[in-house]
């Protein structure tokens, strides 16, 4: 039997992904697909804000702004937010779910690493929903983190659930990784390794994958369909920001002096320090 050591521990990873903000056209409507696709529930409202979460945990936070432009998939911005559930049976249990109210999905893959499915919600804001496997398996023969799209196995997958029904999204469960669009791949590294400090886990043709205390990424980025993209508009629905946790205090000076060191303008607060990356994205640290 897989015991629970067996994977890998975020919260003992220096940098970890906290919670994730997106500006939406429709609060109402994207907040209710999040709470009854995804199982999220209400952490705090307001008129124009809705934090979303498990157990009390912020995941998402949702801006409403009717006066937005719609999304423009070819801007840098989102690829994905990707909800990781803690064990393989509550993936299976969401797989259960998702096929009894016939959500529409976009793919399922087996990436070595994790089994994930994929979908989106209203106005286009990628999702992954994704188990890990354990990391004793996700490593090639010279020790490299090795990931692949292979086709999932997803009645297998129901199998694990053994009969139990989805509840919610689980306590327990996070965001594992955000892969981002971006407009050039080698930019991308000089903001999310050199300035922040993230290991390059894994590189495919039109993408870094960056990783934090050898894990296989809790960022990526790619050109797929984005490539050459400049700042994304203002004015504009989609991804705004990313909060990372910082295990250590000091980490976040550090990174401060590599952005001065890099002409990366940050601003430093009582809660943390907010960077943005080049096409715009804040990205908030905290402790």
């Amino acid at each position: 039997m897989t015991t629970a050591t067996e994977y890998f521990d975020m919260t003992a990873a220096p940098l970890r992904i906290g919670t994730v903000r997106l500006k939406v056209r429709d609060l109402d409507a994207v907040s209710a697909f999040y709470q009854s696709v995804l199982g999220l529930s209400p952490v705090e409202t307001d008129e124009h804000r809705v934090t979303l979460g498990t157990g009390g945990t912020p995941l998402l936070e949702l801006v409403g702004d009717p006066s937005l432009d719609a999304l423009d998939p070819r801007q840098a911005g989102l690829f994905h937010t990707a909800f990781l559930m803690p064990t393989r049976a509550d993936l299976g249990r969401w797989v259960a779910h998702v096929a009894a109210a016939r959500v529409p999905l976009q793919g399922a893959s087996d990436h070595i690493v994790s089994e994930a499915l994929y979908l989106a919600d209203p106005e286009g804001n990628g999702i992954e929903v994704y188990a890990d496997r354990p990391v004793s398996r996700w490593h090639g023969a010279d020790g490299e983190i090795t990931m692949s799209t292979d086709p999932l196995d997803v009645q297998d997958l129901l199998q694990s659930a053994k009969g139990t029904e989805w509840s919610g999204f689980p306590e327990g469960g996070s965001v594992g990784h955000v892969h981002l669009q971006v407009g050039d791949t080698a930019e991308a590294d000089r903001f999310y390794r050199d300035v922040l400090d993230l290991d390059i886990a894994a590189s495919y043709p039109g993408a870094s994958f960056y990783g934090s205390g050898g894990y296989h990424h809790q960022f990526a980025g790619n050109v797929w369909n984005s490539r050459r993209a400049g700042k994304r508009p203002a004015g504009m629905a989609g991804l705004d920001a990313v909060e990372i946790v910082v295990r250590d205090a000091e980490d976040i000076t550090s990174i401060a002096a590599r952005a001065d060191g890099a002409g990366v303008a940050s601003t430093r607060n009582a809660d943390g320090l907010t960077l943005h990356d080049p096409w715009g994205t804040a990205i908030m640290l905290r402790n």
